[in-house]
């Protein structure tokens, strides 16, 4: 009880000796460096519409800046805009505009430099090298923020959201579009990115490396130059995200390489290149997803190992797996796959008959692509019949035993 008695009182006096400062073309202080010199630690900065073109703005105190009508701050196309260096500082409610560029520091709309607890939202960000860089940073909370660019070359432009060697990070509904990566992580850990819109950006709407222990939760990863690519890291929990409209050579919905003990469960796949790409990874359970209107649902290469693959739903995909091998180590169980053709004596929803669902077809493009050429011709179809009859060239242990009946429910 006295407990809480003296940190209410504390909260009291310190909302006394706080101060609010406001800053505009009609107030005492004109500019934001006026007000963050004047201001102390814990002290509320609102700063009016207009434009302000001061250069490097550095926050190096513990404040509160909010913006109030959408003040337009502008780099001039020379500056990093906004510098954060104090911990637990809240940025809000600005357009930060027209950041420098340059390959070496990476100039920024918004920096936040090894601190903790800061919060930039609902802002909006645009024609910036950087978007929102997070260098360092520990419990820090990026949300509600739009960002755009519009570079055509990635060499030209930076990435939307980007974190590195940060943990407990919160990026939380942001609209992302014309970057190099919408969002990307490196070093980052025990972090969430949650109801973000990555779109139309120019590599990946998502890249993440050597970020473990990491969730990904209901995004949309829409229409990006090669889709989502995770690496080099294990602990990964992707739920209900949406991987769309993500075509080309080199382009997959979700690109897995050497990923290991991890959980993609709810998401949708659909219209892409390849819905998911696999390459080294080990104990990965992927369940209720849904894979429509792909060329290929899943491309498992021979050196995956020991990953389920069920409850998923399968329909409309050109090819519904491809492998380049022979030996297969991971496990399909449960999957309705559209191109099913067996048969259910029993009644029990599951089919009487396995199901391979590696198609010869498949095999053949795999290794020799122009092969495409002959594809839905009267040949192809005859060889796929009979390779389900007598399988010859597809591993026997390419199959899922219990192929559902019915498209599941998901």
């Amino acid at each position: 009880m006295k407990f809480h008695i003296c940190l209410s009182l504390l909260l009291f006096f310190n909302c006394l000796w706080s101060q609010k400062i406001e800053v505009g073309s009609d107030k005492s202080v004109k500019t934001i460096k006026k007000a963050i010199e004047l201001a102390k630690s814990g002290d509320t900065i609102i700063v009016n519409k207009g434009i302000y073109r001061e250069g490097n703005i550095i926050i190096d105190k513990k404040l509160i800046l909010q913006g109030k009508g959408l003040p337009v701050l502008d780099g001039q196309q020379k500056y990093e805009v906004v510098s954060i260096k104090a911990d637990s500082v809240i940025f809000s409610g600005f357009k930060v505009i027209n950041s420098g560029y340059a390959s070496l520091n990476d100039p920024c709309g918004i920096k936040i430099y090894d601190k903790i607890g800061v919060v930039v939202k609902d802002n909006v960000l645009d024609n910036n090298f950087f978007g929102i860089y997070v260098q360092k940073g520990s419990n820090c909370i990026v949300k509600n923020n739009t960002i755009k660019a519009y570079q055509k070359e990635e060499q030209r432009i930076g990435n939307g959201i980007h974190c590195w060697k940060s943990d407990s990070m919160q990026i939380i509904g942001n609209r992302i579009s014309g970057h190099r990566d919408g969002i990307y992580f490196e070093f980052v850990s025990n972090s969430v990115i949650w109801r973000n819109v990555s779109k139309a950006n120019i590599r990946y709407g998502l890249h993440f490396m050597f970020s473990n222990d990491d969730s990904y939760i209901g995004n949309v990863f829409k229409n990006n130059g090669a889709g989502v690519a995770v690496m080099f890291t294990k602990n990964v929990k992707m739920f209900n995200n949406y991987f769309e409209e993500n075509w080309g050579d080199a382009a997959y919905g979700l690109l897995l390489k050497e990923i290991s003990d991890s959980y993609i469960v709810g998401n949708k796949f659909i219209r892409n290149t390849s819905g998911i790409y696999m390459e080294g990874t080990s104990r990965v359970k992927l369940e209720k997803n849904i894979f429509k209107d792909n060329g290929w649902g899943m491309k498992v290469q021979a050196s995956c190992m020991d990953n389920e693959i069920s409850f998923n739903n399968f329909l409309s995909n050109t090819f519904d797996i491809s492998t380049n091998g022979s030996l297969v180590l991971n496990h399909f169980n449960n999957n309705y796959w559209d191109k099913y053709e067996g048969y259910d004596l029993n009644r029990d929803g599951i089919g009487d008959v396995p199901f391979h669902p590696l198609s010869l077809f498949a095999v053949i493009t795999e290794n020799n692509p122009s092969a495409m050429l002959l594809f839905r011709s009267f040949m192809i179809t005859l060889l796929d019949k009979s390779e389900k009859i007598l399988p010859s060239i597809t591993p026997d242990n390419f199959v899922d035993e219990s192929p559902e009946m019915k498209s599941l429910i998901l």
